[in-house]
């Protein structure tokens, strides 16, 4: 229903009982509207406690001095109904210009977002792909609703890997210049290299676990070159995710949070008995089940999860978040079960705000120069499929030129759907006929409806009115056009909460099916003026409806391909 429609029906309820609560009637009130007779219906579900407001609702609504619904008392429910004529006029005119986030759905809250995260000496490897893709969308719906977001992109830079690429550097003969040109590859070139030779050489090990425990203890190593690195990389990285769309608030690192910075936190740990030392000299917290979690090595520097407890206790220092999702795939669950255990018991009170947003593994995804996963190779693949198919079809209407970036953009649209429209925790292989089919439910097809829109806009002679004469829709389509366009921010609230976005992608595949068959029997061009200015209303709210999902699923709307 439209944002106005919610609002009216929250606010009558919740201005005249005493004894309800906004956030519990607004969580009932996911409505699919429904038409009968001429008349727009909405149903109020009520839970078993709230049966004994029925009457006081039902008394208030149907004295409605604006007259705006007839309500009535079913099975379990209120019941909401409204005329087609105000309905559609409500929807219609609410929509024309921006399309307003749900209402009610709770206090603003201060929301941490920590996604994508790559190793820097590795590749960007397809979990780290779902992780972005997945994190932004989580991210974009949060904002949608009004809570003040932060996205964080955690960066691996610590650990003994520190040490084996300080080495291969040496080894592979990286001169700054390449580094400087090419940071990522030129890393993990480094990496690669030294961890070779380790196999064959267990010195080469133990000259980086050295290295790296200099590094934590501060002795005889210098930190000018690891900044100048790390400076190199988050360059790179910026560009490519602008590629994509996606920008992050802050950049944090592993190494903000190594054993010197940290010494408060173990110190606390010890004070609390929580570390003991193990047969192998380090120190490890028990959980239940026997189970031993390791803190700190033998050698005295840190493990991963020391640093997350750091992190996780810096962050809420710093933010006060009401929540923080770790978007990480299904394989890390043990892991922040521990760290979450850890945290409780040393009675942080914030805990329980933080959430492991879980997603299965992508399997199959391979570019033309074979298992390769940097990024910026898969990306490139994707355009290249996409120009293919540009250059085949007889419907392109862009010059496939040096200043055309509409490949690019539709590679991206496909690869983001191809993943949004998934139950987030289930895997699955990737396919590039699939993802790239003009015909099925991916990016490329919610791209080609937002621009055939544009292009009717830009074409059909009609003016555009912002005023809803209803009278002049009476086709069956107007109405399952208007039943979705009512139910858009139900489903982003559905979304939301579920942290699902494939609740949106199933939305938007169904609009675009109705806008298709509307296309079918709702002439614009050469119609009376009155008549096309009304259609043309009809189809330019359904456009912004469209664009506004597709920016919360992370795809930059095209207006011609």
């Amino acid at each position: 229903m439209s944002n106005s429609v919610r609002t009216a029906i929250l606010r009558k309820i919740t201005d005249s009982v005493s004894n309800i609560n906004v956030l519990d009637i607004a969580s009932c009130l996911h409505l699919k509207p429904h038409k009968a007779n001429g008349v727009y219906s909405y149903l109020l579900p009520l839970k078993t406690n709230q049966y004994d407001i029925q009457n006081q609702v039902q008394n208030i609504l149907t004295h409605d001095p604006s007259n705006i619904f007839d309500v009535g008392i079913e099975k379990n429910a209120i019941s909401f109904s409204l005329s087609r004529e105000k309905h559609i006029k409500n929807v219609l005119e609410h929509n024309c210009s921006t399309i307003s986030a749900p209402s009610f759905v709770s206090e603003k809250k201060n929301v941490i977002v920590e996604f994508s995260s790559p190793n820097i000496a590795k590749p960007f490897h397809m979990g780290h792909l779902r992780s972005t893709i997945v994190g932004n969308y989580i991210a974009n719906i949060n904002s949608f609703v009004k809570n003040n977001v932060k996205r964080i992109n955690y960066l691996g830079d610590w650990g003994t890997q520190y040490g084996l690429i300080q080495l291969g550097v040496d080894m592979a003969s990286i001169h700054e210049d390449e580094m400087k040109n090419n940071p990522i590859k030129s890393l993990y070139t480094a990496y690669v290299t030294a961890n070779k030779l380790a196999e064959t050489d267990s010195s080469v090990l133990q000259r980086a676990r050295e290295i790296f425990k200099d590094l934590e203890t501060g002795t005889g190593v210098t930190f000018e070159q690891w900044k100048m690195f790390k400076q190199y990389t988050v360059e790179e990285l910026k560009r490519t995710y602008g590629r994509i769309g996606i920008t992050f608030d802050e950049y944090h690192w592993e190494s903000m949070y190594n054993a010197r910075k940290i010494e408060k936190i173990i110190a606390m740990m010890e004070d609390m008995q929580l570390l003991v030392t193990d047969e192998l000299n380090r120190k490890v917290v028990n959980l239940e089940n026997e189970k031993s979690v390791p803190v700190i090595k033998s050698d005295g520097s840190t493990l991963y999860i020391a640093r997350d407890i750091a992190a996780a206790i810096d962050r809420f220092e710093k933010n006060n978040f009401d929540r923080m999702y770790y978007v990480v795939d299904n394989a890390q669950i043990n892991y922040f079960s521990n760290l979450l255990e850890i945290l409780r018991r040393m009675k942080m009170p914030w805990v329980d705000r933080l959430r492991h947003v879980q997603f299965g593994r992508l399997n199959g995804l391979r570019t033309r120069k074979g298992n390769i996963t940097f990024l910026e190779e898969i990306l490139d693949t994707a355009r290249d499929v996409m120009k293919q198919k540009q250059i085949d079809s007889s419907t392109t209407k862009v010059r496939l030129d040096s200043t055309d970036n509409s490949s690019d953009i539709l590679g991206i649209s496909a690869m983001i759907v191809n993943d949004l429209k998934r139950r987030r925790q289930r895997d699955y292989t990737f396919d590039w006929n699939a993802a790239f089919d003009l015909k099925g439910d991916t990016g490329v097809k919610l791209q080609y409806a937002h621009c055939r829109l544009v292009n009717l806009e830009r074409n059909c002679g009609a003016v555009l009115v912002s005023e809803c004469e209803p009278s002049l829709l009476r086709e069956e389509v107007v109405d399952d056009l208007v039943i979705l366009i009512s139910n858009f921010e139900e489903v982003v609230l559905r979304s939301y909460e579920e942290m699902e976005s494939c609740v949106l992608t199933a939305y938007l595949f169904n609009l675009t099916r109705a806008i298709n068959r509307a296309f079918k029997t709702l002439r614009v061009k050469n119609e009376a003026p009155d008549v096309a200015s009304q259609r043309l209303l009809l189809f330019h709210v359904s456009k912004n409806v469209l664009a506004q999902g597709m920016k919360l699923l992370g795809l930059m709307p095209l207006e011609e391909m």
